[in-house]
């Protein structure tokens, strides 16, 4: 292997590890729950100082965020807040990669509610394999159409599990 190839392979791989667009490692605030918030290295000093803890999104299940309580056990400050500030009036905060514990600055950014919900990180709802979707509790459905009605094949773990099925389906239609 040449010197030139070597080197361009030590720059991918180092592109892997280090986030796109920052050109720095991030640092790892522990929260509860056993997760982690990412941020800054400049961030960092003014955010381990204090207790925070992962809150999920009432509005949708698995997305987190980073929150510490103030005084008052009712008010609370978000990490991206203090990062960044808070947004002006009609705006909202944004994460880029739709991660809420990642508040690295690159990622961060005041948005318009609409700009907001066109990045919204929605979980993949269709699939590659014919017959098969995803319902909104994360399973996947496989169901068949013969004659312009659906024939229901079953709900899978696994997208793989809903394929097989279709595709047995399938099978048993030629026979």
């Amino acid at each position: 292997m040449s010197g030139i190839q070597e080197n361009q392979m030590l720059e991918f791989a180092q592109s892997v590890i280090v986030p796109i667009g920052t050109g720095k490692v991030p640092k790892e605030i522990p929260l509860t729950q056993g997760k982690v918030a990412m941020v800054d290295d400049e961030d960092f000093p003014n955010l381990i100082c204090h207790k925070w803890y992962a809150h999920e999104a009432y509005y949708r299940k698995g997305l987190f965020y980073a929150v510490r309580s103030v005084h008052n056990p009712d008010k609370q400050i978000m990490m991206h807040h203090a990062i960044i500030g808070k947004p002006k009036s009609g705006m909202v905060t944004d994460h880029r990669d739709g991660d809420g514990l990642n508040n690295q600055r690159h990622n961060l950014r005041h948005v318009s509610p609409r700009i907001n919900q066109q990045n919204r990180h929605a979980p993949k709802m269709y699939s590659a394999y014919p017959g098969v979707s995803r319902f909104k509790n994360g399973n996947w459905v496989s169901q068949l159409k013969i004659n312009g009605k659906s024939k229901y094949l079953g709900t899978f773990e696994l997208e793989k599990e809903a394929y097989t099925a279709y595709c047995d389906a399938v099978k048993e239609l030629k026979a």
